[in-house]
């Protein structure tokens, strides 16, 4: 039976939700969609927006920072999402075996996440200095030279990978909550079976955890193309544009030549891929994610 009353109060708690919505992301959002469309200079006030059709759009496909900066996005996202997939599964292993002082274990690889990006880059950026940097000065413990990471167009953009792997405390915590909901009675019958550890591995513990992997993977991609912060505090797309990622060139035409409706032609073009790789992760998911239901449903 309706009961007004409770309806009126539901649709009064999210309205503020609802607001918000509209207010702080789909408003811009459509707003972005008409300056896509548009030539506006931030600085001459909005009365200044001119409509010019598809010029941003065909300006941009024959603009080669922009191919310089999707290359440089695509190289990183290909690479650092199975990277940290990989490195954060193998460190939730490890962090959900029964020994004594795990919850310390599990504080001090979470810790880095929440540290602010900004402060984490200023650290990298002394760990990378080819002078006196930490990471140059262990290489000499070994015989080996180090490069001049930041400042080397050929070890960038991988440095910027490798310090990403200081970030995967989040994606770490949820692999755990994955691993601690698959049964030990799956793995009690696998090791009857016969099972070594790589076999159960791949039997019981990847399948179990497919629905996790497949969210990780989802926010990976997003993240991965998304990409910003530490490329614009540590290298701001240098040298010679060897860092100069898809954000990052869509902000220097925001906010530093002001041509705000190429810039928001830029970010739908990117909301385009993400899209296209999230949609194709969704479609192949019914391929490898198990889900606990699905025996049921059969």
């Amino acid at each position: 039976m309706r009961n007004p009353r409770s309806e009126r109060a539901g649709y009064l708690f999210i309205l503020p939700w609802f607001l918000g919505l509209l207010i702080f992301t789909l408003g811009p959002m459509l707003f972005s969609l008409v300056l896509s469309f548009s030539k506006w200079d931030i600085i001459t006030g909005i009365g200044s927006i001119e409509f010019v059709g598809l010029d941003n759009f065909k300006a941009i496909f024959h603009d080669e920072l922009f191919y310089q900066s999707l290359k440089v996005t695509f190289i990183f996202a290909l690479v650092s999402v199975p990277l940290y997939q990989v490195v954060s599964i193998l460190i939730a292993l490890l962090l959900n075996m029964r020994t004594r002082g795990m919850k310390i274990f599990r504080m001090i690889y979470f810790m880095p996440s929440v540290i602010p990006a900004v402060a984490v880059s200023m650290m990298w950026i002394m760990i990378f200095n080819p002078e006196y940097g930490i990471l140059n000065r262990a290489l000499e413990w070994f015989g080996i030279d180090g490069p001049a990471w930041l400042q080397d167009p050929s070890y960038a953009l991988g440095a910027l990978i490798v310090m990403g792997i200081w970030g995967v405390g989040n994606t770490i915590i949820i692999y755990l909550s994955g691993l601690q909901g698959v049964p030990d009675e799956l793995y009690e019958a696998a090791q009857l079976d016969g099972a070594g550890p790589i076999r159960r591995f791949m039997s019981v513990t990847v399948p179990m955890i497919s629905p996790t992997i497949f969210f990780n993977l989802i926010m990976g991609i997003i993240g991965g193309f998304q990409y910003f912060t530490q490329a614009f505090v540590m290298t701001n797309g240098g040298p010679l544009n060897s860092t100069l990622f898809y954000n990052l060139y869509l902000y220097n035409k925001a906010f530093v030549s002001y041509e705000m409706g190429y810039a928001s032609a830029l970010s739908w073009i990117l909301f385009a891929i993400i899209m296209i790789f999230t949609l194709i992760v969704i479609r192949s998911s019914s391929m490898w994610v198990y889900y606990n239901g699905d025996d049921e449903r059969d």
